[in-house]
């Protein structure tokens, strides 16, 4: 399975959108701030993936999620998420 996910950024509020074939150690290396990408904005939370069994859908859905039209997607997808967890730390 390959897996594209969307983590927040308890720190800004800032979603990051990844990929990876193995969403547990690439969730626990986020965690860990052992990824480059976004060490210096965690903590981070999961809250969405979805799986594909091609690799080449998965990084085709990552680049669309990473476009001005995906993160739209995401808004209207995750709109009642977001609306019921705000962001808790203050900046």
């Amino acid at each position: 399975m390959f897996y594209v996910y969307v983590l927040r950024s308890a720190t800004d509020d800032g979603l990051y959108i990844g990929y990876s074939a193995n969403l547990r150690r690439r969730f626990a290396k986020h965690i860990d701030g052992a990824s480059l990408a976004t060490s210096y904005r965690g903590p981070w939370k999961l809250i969405y993936y979805e799986a594909y069994l091609e690799q080449a859908d998965a990084l085709g859905r990552e680049r669309y999620l990473k476009s001005g039209s995906g993160r739209g997607f995401l808004q209207a997808q995750l709109k009642y998420y977001l609306k019921k967890h705000p962001l808790l730390a203050t900046a």
